[in-house]
């Protein structure tokens, strides 16, 4: 009896996993949730992970929180097709799985640099020069049989730098080529040097709020009549003071998405603590914004053609 159980769970699971796949392959755009919950593993989710798929190629990937590696695979996503990995911050529900993807690369015949993005560093938290250096520094690095990801030797692809200012009011220019442009500024996640993201492709916008308390001027400007904002939900309306400093509570989330226009509003990086009080939590935020609320699963895919 327990063996079918598990069966019938297994053949439900890669059931999502094809159908999410076939929605994202056949979309000419489409952006899909590698991972949608927080750093507690309570809830069967993985961490934060967005993957933007560009006529049946993944090409952008925003986060590689803990389980995005996998999930990343269950995509059918090809690491030969990215062209940005950006980070918002270096909490490991953000980067755990970043070494785990580039590793993954020596299988494949990559041969053009890949770019990766993220903040500058500050308080007890690494930029990405220094986190990369932590990682693959030939002589010192956590992983430093890797080191050819910074040099781009032994037969490994180079990774090509942007650290990224977060305090910086005006936002920076990530990558920009025909079609194609990402930005970033900094956002609000308390001490912890943190960016948001917004990519504009084929006359669309797509924003990425990374872990925010929702209070920066500067992103609300930068994101402005997104069609789709994949925000950070992790906190109810009745967080505790430090919490509600580092994740913006609904109402703010609501006021957020009202001021910035965005069409389509998906709450993702969800926790046990927003969860268990969804429905209110959504009842807030629909008193501020009229717009579509829609929430992230693991593997879900939102169309944008």
């Amino acid at each position: 009896m327990f063996n079918k159980i598990c069966l019938i769970l297994l053949l439900g699971i890669n059931l999502i996993a094809i159908t999410a796949y076939a929605e994202c392959h056949k979309a000419d755009l489409a952006v899909q949730v590698l991972g949608s919950g927080g750093p507690i593993a309570d809830d069967s989710r993985a961490s934060s992970g967005y993957l933007i798929w560009s006529k049946n190629k993944s090409i952008a990937l925003i986060d590689v929180g803990g389980g995005v590696f996998h999930r990343f695979g269950e995509a059918k996503a090809k690491i030969v097709d990215l062209q940005l990995i950006g980070i918002t911050h270096f909490h490991t529900d953000h980067v755990a799985d970043f070494p785990a993807l580039l590793k993954s690369g020596f299988f494949i015949n990559r041969k053009e640099s890949l770019l990766v993005s993220g903040p500058a560093g500050g308080s007890r938290f690494p930029g990405l020069l220094e986190f990369m250096d932590a990682l693959f520094n030939p002589k010192s690095g956590a992983f430093r049989y890797l080191s050819g990801y910074l040099s781009g030797k032994g037969g490994l692809f180079k990774a090509e730098l942007l650290e990224i200012d977060n305090k910086s009011e005006q936002p920076t220019s990530v990558l920009k080529q025909e079609g194609l442009k990402v930005s970033s500024v900094g956002v609000n996640h308390w001490a912890i040097p943190t960016v948001g993201y917004l990519v504009e492709i084929g006359g669309r916008r797509i924003a990425f709020s990374g872990d925010q308390n929702g209070d920066n001027p500067a992103f609300l400007k930068l994101i402005q009549d997104a069609d789709i904002l994949f925000m950070a939900h992790a906190v109810p309306e009745k967080a505790d003071p430090v919490a509600g400093r580092l994740h913006a509570r609904p109402s703010v989330i609501g006021k957020l998405a009202k001021e910035t226009n965005v069409k389509r509003l998906v709450l993702s990086h969800f926790m046990k603590r927003s969860l268990d009080t969804l429905d209110e939590n959504i009842k807030i935020i629909k008193a501020s914004y009229s717009g579509s609320v829609e929430l992230a699963e693991d593997l879900k895919c939102f169309n944008l053609d």
